[in-house]
């Protein structure tokens, strides 16, 4: 029997027979074990059995990764009241009310003639005023479920009068849903996934923000440096890389709750030295080298069909490129061409509603390997190299300006690093200064234009690693 199991057995025996020490142990292991595809059902267990405060931490639990809660089967169990508890939440934590708008119609399509009845009750919480124009007009206005109720139309005209309002004058509407949702935030570990040392290797660290300290997770299921490495969902992937002998086509997902990898569906081409980006909660994966060539070919992940397509490819054959996503629409910056043989200043931007590739203003010099990052809507390009030449300068673009800034030198040179961003901070981890790997971190504060070393390093130095930032496990 799962030791999950096991304490949902022990627990309701341990209240019948007035152990309080098993009933607080058993509490404390459910607590332990929650994760977005069980914590409803533990919340449902707390609260038939009153484990009080097992039943509010699996409620926080919920709210804070409802995007995830949601994708599974003990979402579309829940009872009306019990789906209207949870989308009324100012505490849910969501990316945008789109979420809450599809959880919604999901839920009552999972049992339309039962639940069709309900949705005006559901209606009242989501907070359509939130949405955008496009995807009121585009999405809301023509799903069937609203165009055929009343009272789901009048939240609908709601919405799109708060719309036209000019936007000083928007708080005059005051409901329950124009206003904005205000989730606690979950601390963050930054995931730091194979890289070179110096050949590559398996290992993936993290490092917890709150506490400055590193500390080793589950290994890779194999080798793997020069890959993609992004969050998607709440979950890190690592897409392609080398494996010290042949570039990859895999692509391996870690699950910090569970603290494991898995497998899902190979790329259609081998990639190393990739760029991997998300937008509209699709994955990207930029050029890169397969081998024997740059590529300038571009495939796009959905982990909802677990697939991949193609969509167009690059101008240019990039690999050592760095990607980012500023506005809605995804930049490749520098690189290497192969066909020509030298490190590129050019930059160019995917617009995906067409579907085309253009270039824009390039960068003020050449850069292979550079960390891509963004950080308060502009893109960051740290480092890298011009043929022997490693950088540690660093410059900045305006999308609305079409133009690069340069900003304040990192501390050490650095190319092939790894990139993130939170807290209004730009991460650097690692890459290698022409000589030697490094295991040094350093951050950006715009702010006050300065690069700032964290306390501790890596356990040992990286190059070539991919970085992502998750919610921080239990």
């Amino acid at each position: 029997m799962p030791p999950c199991w096991t304490s949902r057995v022990l627990l309701p025996a341990a209240s019948l027979l007035q152990l309080v020490d098993v009933r607080q142990v058993c509490c404390e292991f459910l607590q332990a074990q929650l994760h977005p595809t069980n914590c409803l059902g533990i919340r449902a267990f707390a609260d038939l059995h009153t484990c009080t405060q097992l039943l509010s931490q699996a409620h926080a639990f919920a709210e804070q990764h409802f995007t995830e809660v949601v994708q599974g089967e003990e979402f579309l169990g829940l009872t009306l009241q019990q789906v209207c508890s949870l989308i009324s939440s100012d505490k849910l934590t969501v990316s945008t009310e789109e979420k809450v708008f599809e959880a919604m119609v999901a839920w009552i399509k999972h049992d339309k003639p039962t639940r069709l009845e309900h949705m005006p009750r559901l209606m009242e919480h989501v907070r359509l005023p939130l949405l955008s124009r496009d995807y009121l007009v585009q999405i809301v206005e023509e799903e069937a479920l609203i165009k055929n109720n009343n009272t789901c139309k009048d939240f609908l005209i709601e919405a799109l009068k708060y719309h036209l309002l000019p936007a000083d004058q928007r708080h005059l509407i005051k409901t329950d849903r124009t206003r904005p949702r205000t989730p606690i935030s979950i601390p963050k570990v930054m995931v730091v996934v194979g890289g070179q040392a110096p050949k590559a290797i398996r290992s993936v660290e993290c490092y917890d923000f709150q506490e400055d300290r590193w500390y080793q997770v589950a290994d890779l299921p194999s080798r793997r440096c020069r890959a993609g490495v992004v969050s998607v969902a709440g979950r890190v992937y690592a897409v392609g890389g080398f494996n010290s002998s042949l570039r990859e086509r895999t692509v391996d997902v870690y699950d910090g709750g569970r603290d494991q990898w898995s497998s899902v569906a190979s790329m259609q081409e081998r990639r190393s030295t990739l760029g991997a980006a998300v937008l509209a909660e699709l994955l990207y994966a930029v050029g890169g080298f397969n081998g024997s060539i740059g590529l300038s070919t571009v495939e796009v992940y959905n982990y909802k069909t677990n697939e991949w397509l193609y969509v167009a490819s690059m101008n240019t054959r990039r690999s050592s490129v760095g990607v980012g996503v500023v506005e809605g629409k995804l930049y490749a910056v520098g690189g290497y061409d192969g066909a020509s043989r030298q490190c590129l200043s050019s930059v160019e931007v995917y617009d995906p509603a067409a579907n085309q590739w253009c270039y824009v203003a390039d960068m003020s010099t050449r850069r292979s390997g550079a960390g891509v990052g963004v950080l308060g809507g502009q893109l960051y390009a740290a480092g890298g190299h011009d043929g022997p030449l490693v950088r540690k300068s660093v410059e900045v673009y305006e999308a609305q300006t079409n133009t690069w800034r340069l900003v304040c030198d990192m501390n050490m040179c650095r190319r092939n690093a790894g990139v993130c961003a939170i807290n209004g901070l730009l991460y650097v981890i690692g890459g290698d200064d022409g000589s030697c790997n490094l295991s040094s971190v350093e951050f950006y504060n715009p702010a006050a234009d300065k690069w700032s070393l964290i306390p501790t390093n890596m356990s040992n130095g990286r190059s070539y690693a991919g970085v992502a930032v998750i919610d921080k496990p239990l």
